[in-house]
């Protein structure tokens, strides 16, 4: 079950850091909103609390977590912006999902 969590976890904090990113992109390079910057900052700012929830060390999550943001981007990216990921975007976060799954779940004595 707390493999689950975390799991859980890495993917609220995925979505509310790309999520947050989005809108602040919005407004800075698309001319929205402020509204938009303003979401976007309370969102990032979110963002920052979701990973200490997780039951490992600042430093293994946090590169835990840069395997499932690489996984995340490129589906956002997909499903948002509609930019289909070729084969080797989706090989390179394979491995980087396999690294995500070693660094916080491999079994240690």
């Amino acid at each position: 079950m707390d493999m689950i969590r975390s799991i859980l976890l890495f993917i609220v904090a995925g979505l509310f850091e790309i999520g947050g990113g989005y809108l602040i992109w919005l407004y800075l390079r698309e001319g929205r909103g402020i509204e938009f910057a303003i979401l976007g900052a309370v969102i990032l700012v979110l963002y920052g609390i979701i990973p200490t929830l997780q039951p490992a060390n600042f430093g293994r999550v946090y590169a835990a977590y840069g395997g499932v943001f690489i996984f995340l981007s490129l589906l956002w990216g997909w499903q948002i912006d509609k930019i289909n990921p070729d084969r080797f975007d989706i090989f390179g976060a394979s491995i980087a999902l396999i690294g995500v799954f070693i660094i916080m779940y491999w079994p240690r004595n």
